[in-house]
């Protein structure tokens, strides 16, 4: 395994095997641990400072969550993007989604309208930064201020969850350059079905946006087992 990139970020109100595990979390649905990349707990409790232990522990609950692999006589690896998860996935934001603009569009504030506006000027100057990271932290900002206009802390604590799990297909969508001016359109178009209250509308639009998204990330899914094969 390469050496990592990542550092950890001690937190004091955390316990340390906590820390570790969104640590590695992190990496993971960040891209900075690679799909198929294996997790060697002498090279990563050296490279965070911290005994094997809370690798090993952090390791179990990263399985639990699919995001790591245990492979028999090889040890654990960064569990593969796959088409099945990722619908998985998409399903269950879809309908999330839908409910949250439905309810932003009963609730939202002027002025969360206005900050809602300005998350989508500036995902659309970060587009040029050629950051994908950045575009993708732009892009997740700009849905989180819907759900937060929801009101519903029970949604956007569910939401919060799910875009983490998102956050390795979002950057797999976000390589495509292509996709950009789409994007746009389903922003504005998104912003202003809610400032309207167009409930339905709202809905429509911000499915067909994450359909979208699944269908791009299954086509590229595709190609990279094509090309394995």
């Amino acid at each position: 395994m390469k050496e990592p990139n990542f550092e950890v970020k001690m937190n004091e109100y955390l316990p340390l095997r906590d820390v570790v595990f969104q640590t590695l979390r992190q990496a993971i649905l960040k891209g900075e641990l690679k799909p198929g990349e294996r997790l060697m707990e002498i090279q990563l409790a050296k490279k965070l400072g911290v005994s094997r232990t809370p690798i090993r522990e952090a390791i179990r609950k990263l399985e639990l969550e699919g995001l790591v692999l245990m492979i028999p006589r090889k040890g654990a690896e960064v569990a593969e993007i796959t088409e099945k998860n990722l619908r998985d996935v998409l399903e269950v934001r879809e309908a999330l989604e839908k409910l949250a603009v439905q309810l932003a569009c009963d609730h939202i504030t002027k002025a969360q309208l206005r900050e809602l506006r300005l998350a989508a000027e500036t995902f659309q100057d970060i587009l040029d930064s050629g950051n994908v990271t950045e575009i993708a932290e732009a892009d997740e900002h700009f849905h989180d201020l819907i759900s937060l206009a929801t009101g519903n802390h029970k949604l956007i604590h569910i939401l919060n969850n799910l875009r983490e799990q998102m956050y390795r297909y979002r950057v797999e969508y976000l390589k495509d350059e292509a996709v950009f001016p789409q994007l746009l359109e389903e922003h504005e178009s998104l912003i202003c079905a809610i400032e309207k209250r167009r409930k339905e509308q709202a809905a429509e639009i911000v499915c067909r946006h994450i359909n979208n998204q699944a269908e791009a990330i299954s086509g590229t899914i595709r190609i990279k087992n094509g090309k394995k094969e």
